[in-house]
């Protein structure tokens, strides 16, 4: 596992009598920027639950390299966001910090600049006080990007992060992605939109409930790949 942050030996998850991802194995080389797709129902987001420690595999082992189990971070889906939570943008975001902060250590003025920050660089520097259920899909979005930033993962796991956002929030969140990327970091996403992934993401994985490719992603997106895809998540027998 020497160049590999992430490692899966014959993975499979699910919940009592069902298995959403059976058998998958590969790796996600240490720096790289991986798309995770596949049709609906594909295992995308049960894949991500499993790296990130809040599913636990029914058989095979994910490893992660040492550095990884400290420095990683997720973004999750905005449905699975509570908005009626009365929390502001700033408390969010802020939330970020939790691995260095802790629960006793004072949140000091360092801090306090990393938060605004993490906002400005977002597009949100006025946004702090308002509370996150007032905010559009696009707005709550970059607030979930500047909390990442506060992060400041090796390591970086986003499911569907520019669902339900406009162009504008994609471009700009994207040139995020691509910036990490480039300092190094690991980068990982769920993604919908195939000609995103074409044109950003060099590497992919389509799943379907199982891995059916895992490579480059011009090899990975074949349409012959795609059809089975589709036919294996219908259930159909080929």
């Amino acid at each position: 596992m020497a160049d590999a942050v992430i490692e899966l030996d014959q993975v499979s998850l699910g919940w009592r009598d069902r298995v959403a991802v059976r058998d998958v194995s590969g790796t996600f080389a240490r720096g790289s920027l991986t798309a995770i797709v596949g049709p609906n129902g594909a295992g995308k987001s049960t894949l991500v639950k499993g790296i990130m420690g809040l599913v636990s595999p029914l058989r095979g082992q994910i490893r992660l390299a040492d550095d990884a189990r400290t420095q990683i971070a997720c973004l999750p889906q905005l449905g699975e966001l509570d908005r009626s939570f009365p929390i502001t943008v700033y408390d969010l975001v802020a939330m970020g910090a939790w691995r260095r902060v802790g629960p006793w250590k004072r949140f000091d003025a360092a801090e306090r600049e990393r938060v605004q920050s993490a906002l400005e660089v977002v597009g949100l520097a006025d946004f702090g006080p308002r509370i996150i259920g007032t905010l559009s899909g696009g707005q709550l979005q970059r607030a979930l990007f500047a909390r990442l930033l506060l992060h400041d993962a090796h390591t970086l796991l986003l499911d569907e992060p520019f669902a339900a956002v406009d162009r504008h929030t994609t471009e700009d969140l994207m040139a995020l992605l691509h910036e990490w990327h480039g300092q190094g970091r690991t980068v990982i996403a769920v993604l919908h939109d195939l000609d995103l992934v074409r044109a950003h993401f060099p590497q992919a994985l389509l799943m379907a409930g199982q891995a059916v490719a895992w490579g480059a992603t011009e090899n990975v997106l074949t349409a012959e790949n795609l059809h089975l895809a589709r036919h294996l998540c219908a259930g159909d027998y080929l």
